[in-house]
């Protein structure tokens, strides 16, 4: 596993979400109830942006585009976006219920770091 410092820890407030580059992906990192939380920022339903999403009081982040929801901590699918099962057939990404990568993260000398895996 490698670290990688990618901001400073008042760069991202209470509350605050953004989005990173890292590892050739793009990573969304949010800042809830006093944790970082990193997970990939592409929603596996329909490959939808995940950084203008709610984030709720229970820690989820809500996909803007169909409303698919997945855990910050695990990245698993809790609510899949309904869809009749012929469209899901033709369009064979939003039957699979496949949760987010996420991506370990630790505060030290007042940096944001996240844990990718090694050479990456």
């Amino acid at each position: 596993m490698k670290w990688n410092k990618v901001l400073a820890t008042e760069e991202l407030a209470e509350g605050d979400k953004r989005t990173l580059q890292l590892a050739g992906e793009t990573i969304l990192l949010v800042h809830h109830k006093g944790e970082i939380f990193a997970v990939n920022n592409t929603c596996r339903h329909m490959g939808g942006s995940l950084v203008d999403g709610k984030i709720t009081e229970e820690g989820t982040v809500v996909c803007p585009r169909h409303h698919s929801v997945f855990d910050l901590r695990t990245g698993e699918v809790i609510e899949w976006a309904p869809w009749p099962p012929v469209v899901g057939a033709v369009l064979g990404a939003v039957v699979q219920r496949t949760p987010l990568s996420t991506y370990p993260t630790k505060i030290e000398e007042g940096s944001i770091w996240v844990a990718t895996e090694e050479g990456a």
